[in-house]
Parts: C-alpha cells; sequence; structure tokens
C-alpha cells in the first residue's frame, strides 16, 4: 500500500460556546515542512500538538489551521476606571487653566492606550482535550484522503513496471536477431576487403566473441527483471516507502539507459524509448508518494 503526500481533512465541533474547526492541507515535499496556526490562548500546547503531527503526517508540506467561532457573548472588556478618572482630572484642570469649556472629555480619553482591555483568556483544559479529539479527527481524514490518491497512483505504477516487463520480453528476438546481423555484417566486410581463406578462423571467432561479448545486454536485461520485480514488492508493502520507490527506479532507469546505449539496432532502440517513456510517468509521480 502506498500513500499520497497530497492530502486534505477538515473537522468541526462545536465546543461549549464555541464553533471549532480544524484544517489539515498537505503537499509533497523532501522532509516534514510544518506550518501550525492557532489562536494565542493554546499556544502552550504547540509543541505537543507538534509532536502529535509530525508522527501523522510523516512527510510532506503541511498547513494546520485551528480557529473558532464564537457562539455567544464576546470576550468581556474591562473599563480601567482609576485611570479614566486621573486622566479626567488633569484634562478638566488644564482646560480651566487656558479658558476651554464644553470639552468632550471621555472620547478624547477613550483614544488613550490601556484604557479599555480584553479580558485574557484562560486555557481550560476540558476544552483543549475535546480540541485535539477534534485534530485527530481532521487528520484521520487526511491520511484517509492520502490512501485513496495512493490507491489510485499505485494502480498506474503497477500498470507501467508491468508494460516496462512485456516491454524487456518484446526486446529479446530484436536482440537475437541484432547478433546475427553484426556478425553477418562483419563476414562481409571483412570478404570485401581480405580473402577469407587467409583468416585464422579460431582467432577469428575468438575476436567476435570478445566483440559480441561487449554488446551483450543479457545481465541488463536480467537486473531490470529484477528492480521491477522488487519495485511491485516494496508497492505491495504494508508501510508506503516513497523514498525507497525512488530509489529502484533510478536502478531500473540505469539499466534501460545501457541497454539504449548497447542496443546498436533501431528495433531495439524504439522498444527503449517506449520503457523511457513509462519510466518518465512513473518519475512525474514518485515524488509524491509518502
Amino acid at each position: 500500500m502506498i500513500k499520497s503526500m497530497t492530502g486534505y481533512g477538515r473537522a468541526t465541533s462545536l465546543i461549549g460556546m464555541k464553533k471549532f474547526t480544524i484544517e489539515v492541507r498537505s503537499l509533497n515535499s523532501k522532509q516534514l515542512d510544518m506550518n501550525l496556526r492557532m489562536p494565542a490562548v493554546y499556544k502552550e500546547k504547540e509543541m505537543d500538538l507538534r509532536k502529535y503531527l509530525s508522527k501523522t503526517i510523516r512527510r510532506g508540506k503541511a498547513d494546520i489551521s485551528i480557529y473558532y467561532e464564537s457562539q455567544g457573548e464576546d470576550k468581556k472588556v474591562l473599563v480601567n476606571k482609576p485611570l479614566i478618572e486621573s486622566y479626567h482630572e488633569d484634562f478638566k484642570a488644564v482646560a480651566n487653566s487656558i479658558g476651554q469649556e464644553n470639552v468632550d472629555y471621555l472620547s478624547l480619553m477613550m483614544r488613550i492606550p490601556d484604557i479599555m482591555k480584553a479580558e485574557k483568556e484562560e486555557l481550560d483544559p476540558e476544552e483543549w482535550n475535546a480540541i485535539f479529539t477534534l485534530v485527530k479527527s481532521a487528520t484521520t481524514k487526511l491520511n484517509d484522503y492520502r490512501v485513496t490518491e495512493g490507491n489510485l497512483i499505485g494502480k498506474e505504477f503497477e500498470e507501467r513496471i508491468n508494460t516496462i516487463l512485456s516491454l524487456a520480453d518484446e526486446v529479446k528476438e530484436p536482440l537475437h536477431a541484432r547478433m546475427k546481423k553484426i556478425e553477418d555484417r562483419i563476414m562481409n566486410n571483412l570478404n570485401d576487403f581480405i580473402d577469407l581463406e587467409k583468416i585464422d578462423k579460431n582467432r577469428f571467432e575468438q575476436e567476435l566473441i570478445y566483440f559480441l561479448e561487449k554488446l551483450d545486454v543479457s545481465e541488463e536485461l536480467q537486473r531490470l527483471n529484477s528492480n521491477c520485480n522488487y519495485f511491485l514488492e516494496i508497492l505491495h508493502d504494508k508501510e508506503s516507502q516513497g523514498k525507497k520507490l525512488g530509489f529502484i527506479i533510478q536502478e531500473i532507469g540505469r539499466e534501460i539507459n545501457t541497454l539504449g546505449s548497447k542496443a546498436n539496432d533501431s528495433d531495439v532502440q524504439r522498444v527503449v524509448v517506449k520503457m523511457k517513456d513509462e519510466l518518465e510517468k512513473i518519475k512525474e509521480q514518485i515524488l509524491n508518494i509518502l
């Protein structure tokens, strides 16, 4: 089973007189890159929350938002009455000294900092436990999304790897014919320039075998087949292993490239191009696997 790094999860619930919404989004990234937004009153729980999210999300560029809408009275606002009274006495004394009357002292004082202060909100442990449960719900939905998308990608991977395996079998016949073509071409070229009766046949066969061994791709085909089957094995593993699948794809690519460089035949090259096309389509998606 594989998981995509792309996902989305959302959970809402009424907790007390607040309607909380938790949103979790993730995109592909080499490592875990987490951006957490939450109200200041819950900041003391941020480290615990990050530890949980790190274990749950694992990899990807993740954005987590925690916010709420009050369904009851807004936060209580406190008026600093002693400070207002002190400013009022001072303003009144100054106004009298310069002969100003009918001054709206209150509108002036309301602009002064610290005249009105919002009552500091304290963290409610029961409320936080309910919020944390809601976060778990949102991350569960995120991972369900990842599994669903991962299954679709996994089916595509399996189809393309099986296509590469089929092409590897398909290339065997033109490879065999290629060796006969090369041998005949060498013999014809020699016949044009040298009398074949004067050639040491044993030495010629040794040199021909040595030359053809350099063009032999049986080992590359064997490793290609082995790596493709290993890819399918990891693809169906219980845990999603995107990095390992990426490494295997690199090995498959090396074998296909070597096969192409040794091909020396147009029919073989056409099959190799088809293999590379399938491989590139896998590479486009492999970076999005958890």
